[in-house]
């Protein structure tokens, strides 16, 4: 799916190493991984970095080793920060309205009323909200999916699949390999590496 200019830009790579704040470089992380403290604490004590693409690379090694440096409740703040699929438009941050499939302008804008779903219907939307609730009623977590510009629709026998046939240690994984996967595809779509 082809979609206009990204609404969002991070700062020079320089910026982040030498003078952010902590703040600004939880903002900067947020762009990439949504809102995730204990990311940001862990990627902030770990600079500087000579791109993005190492920032995320710094990220990969964490959540693939996610007991040697999370505990468990950190972990779930982890996946938690997504957004879920299909979620109220006014909850989701420019980035995950483009990849839930909303149009590129209306994303831009951040309309909640106005932005229109992309080959999605009401009867997906509630599936989605079914499903949303009965995945987070067996694992506890949010689910998480690197959607990479499919349809919401075709989401639903992925989510119902991972239902049926998961544990949570796998889907807490899963979780976690997915978030890098959306990290570098939302840098990509930033053209920065």
């Amino acid at each position: 799916m082809a979609h206009a200019a990204t609404p969002v830009s991070l700062p020079p790579i320089e910026f982040i190493n030498n003078e952010a704040t902590v703040q600004d470089f939880a903002t900067a992380v947020t762009l990439l991984f949504e809102p995730a403290p204990p990311i940001v604490k862990h990627l902030y004590a770990k600079r500087p970095y000579p791109t993005y693409s190492a920032l995320i690379d710094e990220t990969s090694f964490l959540l693939s080793n996610p007991d040697q440096y999370l505990t468990l409740e950190e972990q779930l703040d982890v996946i938690n920060a997504h957004p879920r699929i299909g979620a109220a438009k006014a909850n989701l941050s420019a980035l995950s309205l483009i990849e839930q499939g909303y149009t590129a302008e209306n994303a831009a804008k951040k309309v909640s009323e106005t932005a229109t779903p992309s080959q999605d219907d009401e009867v997906t939307q509630a599936t989605l909200k079914r499903l949303n609730q009965e995945y987070e009623d067996k694992y506890e977590f949010k689910f998480v999916v690197f959607v990479n510009g499919r349809p919401r629709s075709v989401i639903i026998p992925v989510m119902e699949e991972r239902i049926r046939n998961s544990t949570r240690e796998a889907e807490m994984k899963t979780a976690m390999t997915d978030m890098v996967l959306i990290a570098r595809d939302r840098l990509k779509k930033l053209n920065i590496a």
